[in-house]
């Protein structure tokens, strides 16, 4: 994955999520009659302005520095206003049209998550069913005694599906420190109930994957390490190695399957390795190729470039087909980014009280590598993605911290309860109390990046 890759799809997924978070300001206020004079996506010099054919001639700008955007609003507050315009400005407003105005923009953000999640569903998505593969030894799932082939029917009575449904749901559990109860169904066709103890569980103790101190894996079938799909320009494809070739060692070690086979080649980031093939006529040959270097969640890892060879129907009968008409789909969608909402605010929550660990927090370089990892993966995990920045940014943007739009908010409820909107002092004071938490936060975010690329 090329820096250049990740950095156009981290600035395509900034943008739309800037476009929609403030065309929710702007739709609102020209419905509640304000005049907006300027909308632009990002700060800074202007790189593209044009100015539409409205009596209003807003300019809309595309600026150089692409990490937010605002809607510039007639404000008498910002300078003088004609007086056959002063109804149009915002100030003017009443407190209602003010907090509309202002809420709107979070309020796209969660809109779009859920035109997202909606069209998922409504379009349909091929998801691994809820089938568990054996436990990582010294974890919960381990104490639970999970057993490989175990498929998960439900989650503390919730019913579950899929294994995205399985990681959403105790995760949710573990970081609340609440015992999961996994009904299973165990190769023999038993019920049972395995218990996951989560009193002892430290989301800090690996802030890079808070899912792996909880052990659980999911099933993966057992095949053999026959070389199938090759990348080209990958370590493999350059080295020699050819569609249906057998691993059977790599520096000497056997190699039985290809789960053994990845999870070798992962744990040698840029080393250089001899592989002992088999060729498809029986002949045996060795190579030798340095691995490539891929990063995972903040992990270096190594990569060959090459895919197994699988029988699809193996596959075909491990994976589930969802599928909803318009109105469930709608619901669920609705659903998902409320869930997905209240979930980020739980986790801000716990972090303000010292309960998890601000080493937590990441910040636009780790926010622009999943950018990347998700595109590579394709458009359903990268429109994912955006899904899930989208609800983190609308949690984000109402808290109450002045600078943001939760901060404003806030002015406006102070006003409801006063009888009066607080002084300009107040407000100043306020402003600049919380432009130094906003950049507190973001160069502790920037520093959680750093730390976690320079240790992984």
């Amino acid at each position: 994955m090329s820096l250049l890759h990740t950095i156009v799809a981290f600035i395509v997924a900034l943008g739309v999520l800037i476009l929609f978070h403030e065309l929710g300001h702007y739709i609102v206020a020209r419905w509640c009659g304000v005049k907006v004079l300027r909308f632009s996506i990002g700060f800074g010099r202007p790189l593209l302005l044009w100015r539409d054919r409205s009596p209003d001639r807003t300019e809309w700008v595309i600026a150089a520095v692409p990490l937010g955007g605002f809607v510039r609003m007639l404000d008498e507050r910002e300078g003088p206003v004609a007086n056959d315009q002063a109804a149009r400005a915002f100030n003017r407003q009443s407190v209602g049209k003010r907090t509309a105005i202002v809420a709107a923009g979070p309020i796209a953000n969660f809109v779009l998550a859920v035109i997202i999640y909606f069209g998922l569903f409504l379009h349909g998505t091929s998801e691994p069913k809820a089938i568990l593969g054996p436990p990582v030894a010294g974890t919960p799932a381990a104490g639970a005694g999970v057993v490989n082939g175990d498929v998960v029917e439900a989650i503390s009575g919730k019913p579950v599906a899929t294994w995205s449904d399985v990681r959403w749901d105790v995760l949710e559990l573990a970081v609340s420190r609440k015992a999961a109860d996994l009904s299973v169904v165990d190769a023999r066709g038993y019920r049972k109930l395995r218990r996951l103890d989560f009193s002892g569980y430290d989301a800090d103790a690996n802030p890079k994957d808070p899912w792996g101190p909880i052990g659980l894996q999911l099933f993966e079938p057992d095949i053999a390490p026959v070389i199938g799909r090759l990348e080209a320009g990958q370590p493999a494809q350059l080295s020699g190695v050819e569609s249906g070739d057998r691993v059977l060692r790599v520096d000497g070690t056997p190699i039985p399957s290809w789960t053994e086979f990845v999870h070798t080649i992962q744990s040698h980031p840029g080393a250089r390795v001899t592989l002992d093939l088999e060729k498809p006529d029986g002949a045996r040959t060795s190579l030798t190729l340095t691995l490539g270097t891929d990063v995972r969640k903040g992990v270096k890892i190594g990569r060959i470039g090459a895919g197994p060879r699988v029988d699809e129907s193996a596959y075909r009968d491990l994976y589930v087909e969802q599928r909803y008409g318009p109105v469930p789909a709608l619901g669920k969608a609705v659903q998902k980014t409320w869930d997905m909402a209240v979930f980020s605010l739980r986790m801000l929550g716990k972090m303000v009280i010292g309960q998890l660990s601000w080493r937590n927090l990441s910040g636009p370089v780790t926010i622009a590598d999943y950018a990347g990892q998700s595109a590579n993966q394709g458009l359903i995990p990268y429109v994912v993605f955006i899904a899930l920045i989208s609800i983190s940014i609308g949690v984000l943007n109402l808290l109450p911290i002045p600078v943001l739009d939760g901060g404003h908010l806030l002015y406006y409820l102070i006003e409801v309860v006063m009888g009066r909107p607080l002084s300009d002092r107040y407000i100043e004071l306020g402003q600049r109390a919380g432009l130094g938490v906003l950049l507190a936060l973001m160069a502790f975010a920037i520093f959680n990046d750093i730390t976690r690329h320079l240790t992984g």
